[in-house]
């Protein structure tokens, strides 16, 4: 590598009170799922995102498993998914013993509106105010739309025909923290437009609890069920009662503490994630490169870069050896779910538009620690090819 420092692609940024909230934690004695940093994340993000209810979860995957149940799935049910997310959108899916129907995504990495609108038009029925799949006659119970990279899916006619359908519309916004639509005079926070939404604070994103996730929602029935499946499904306080069968997935008080001082950051990590998207703008002259472009009804948080090239002039394997070898760290997108070997037995509709993504994209270092050297050192990479 030449001995030069190795840049990451999405290292996470500690420079505020997170040492000092750990410390109070950790002196406080409540370092599980009790404690009043949980409760006070969680009203933190309820403000930060303008939704009525905010539940704290362990991570992302498990407040989408939640989501997905209390969206009402029964076992055997359908639920219309997108292709290019992470694997976890079709995983909490199938912990529900639901099987998902895969739906191409827009040039944007997102669930294509208008070809999901299409499927639910063209290839089911209505009966007795419920949808179902006219190729397997199962009740198509849901839809999750996922907003990748930080981009905002377009929703405003699908939301008019899910209702309509008595579809419930579920929100993956594990990547799009501080992403914002612009609807009318009020932004918009995602995973707050449709029935149920979920955020994620892994390592990687743009605030970090170390592990961690959300449910966001304005329906007060789904905030108590969720809190309740989360935490045992315990029916009484002091007696272990516990009626159904619930989960360990209630977030610690250790991870609420740095989260909440992550938050506390998230004005200026969002300025930092844009400056990196402007000089990745600025800086790319190879005409076979460019960053991919964000919708125009949203405020992207660009939480990854994503660098898209011509496959006729370079192959994405070409570009990964010429990263490795200056010891930058790029990576795939996502990789369509369908072509993976548990997904491949389900249903697809009209996909093209995702395998065209994988193979002419890559995801380039977004860290907010990223120094003007480290952009000047990546970029001069992408100008020499």
């Amino acid at each position: 590598m030449n001995g030069m420092k190795k840049i990451y692609l999405s290292e996470p940024s500690f420079s505020g009170n997170e040492k000092k909230y750990l410390i109070k934690c950790i002196s406080s004695g409540f370092v599980s799922s009790v404690g009043s940093y949980v409760n006070l994340f969680e009203e933190k993000i309820k403000k930060y995102t303008k939704s009525k209810y905010s539940i704290a979860c362990i991570n992302g995957t498990s407040a989408l498993q939640i989501a997905v149940k209390l969206a009402g799935v029964n076992p055997g049910d359908e639920i219309i998914t997108p292709t290019m997310t992470f694997v976890a959108t079709a995983n909490a899916v199938k912990y529900n013993n639901a099987s998902p129907i895969f739906i191409d995504c827009d040039e944007y990495f997102n669930l294509d509106q208008h070809k999901a609108i299409k499927f639910i038009r063209d290839k089911t029925f209505f009966f007795k105010g419920n949808t179902y799949n006219k190729k397997t006659k199962k009740n198509i119970r849901a839809i999750i739309v996922a907003h990748i990279w930080g981009n905002l899916a377009n929703m405003s006619e699908l939301i008019k025909l899910c209702k309509k359908r008595n579809i419930k519309i579920i929100e993956d916004a594990a990547e799009s923290v501080g992403s914002t639509y612009n609807s009318g005079k009020r932004l918009k926070h995602p995973g707050t437009i449709g029935d149920i939404g979920v955020i994620s604070f892994n390592g990687n994103k743009l605030i970090t609890s170390g592990c961690g996730g959300m449910i966001l929602t304005n329906n007060k029935r789904i905030a108590v069920q969720a809190r309740y499946y989360t935490s045992q499904a315990r029916d009484k306080n002091f007696d272990y009662i516990h009626n159904e069968v619930g989960y360990n997935f209630r977030l610690s008080n250790l991870n609420a503490a740095v989260g909440l001082a992550q938050l506390e950051q998230i004005a200026t990590k969002l300025s930092k994630k844009k400056f990196i998207n402007n000089f990745y703008k600025k800086n790319i002259k190879n005409k076979n490169f460019y960053i991919s472009k964000s919708p125009k009804y949203g405020n992207n948080n660009f939480w990854i870069n994503i660098l898209r090239f011509d496959k006729k002039k370079i192959s994405r394997k070409g570009l990964f050896n010429i990263f490795k070898k200056k010891n930058i760290e790029i990576r795939p997108v996502w990789y369509p779910v369908h072509l993976l070997k548990p997904y491949r037995k389900y249903e697809r509709f009209e996909i093209s538009k995702a395998t065209k993504l994988l193979n002419t994209s890559i995801c380039l270092p977004s860290s907010p620690n990223l120094k003007i050297k480290d952009l000047d050192r990546i970029v001069k990479v992408i100008n020499n090819i």
